[in-house]
């Protein structure tokens, strides 16, 4: 009995766990959103921009901009204008919210800092789906 009652309690904690911790995908995200940091802080733009589909959008004052192409172009006239990163790009506060198996919607805080220069945050929400290359943004408004 005690064997049990020892098993029901483990079998329910790791339950627990499961419905309490973090997911496989969140996981997943939350490690290709930090993969983005990491080759912006070493800078290698093309390992940041790698977290985008290809048909990425992004928005602008003027509205979504579409391809990834248009988000190197905003990064390069933006924060990257000698070629590398102007500042060191973290993350802060980042909320995973799953809609459904294959798409999620990302929300957090960007914060870069350094090179002499006054600290940029921002509030941003992506969206992303899952691909055969892992998780990827499909939209990014920062």
């Amino acid at each position: 009995m005690k064997k049990f009652i020892f098993l029901l309690i483990f079998i329910c904690a790791v339950g627990a766990a499961g419905v309490f911790g973090q997911s496989k995908d969140e996981k997943a995200i939350r490690a290709t959103l930090q993969m983005t940091a990491d080759g912006w802080n070493k800078g290698d733009l093309g390992v940041y921009l790698s977290a985008y589909t290809k048909e990425a959008t992004e928005m602008l004052a003027t509205g979504p901009a579409g391809g990834v192409e248009a988000i190197e172009k905003t990064m390069r006239e933006g924060f990257w204008k000698t070629g590398k990163p102007l500042q060191v790009l973290r993350f802060e506060n980042v909320v995973v919210r799953m809609l459904g198996k294959k798409n999620a919607l990302v929300t957090g805080q960007y914060i870069l800092s350094g090179n002499g220069m006054p600290d940029r945050t921002g509030w941003y929400t992506t969206v992303w789906t899952k691909t055969k290359a892992g998780w990827r943004m499909i939209h990014d408004h920062s």
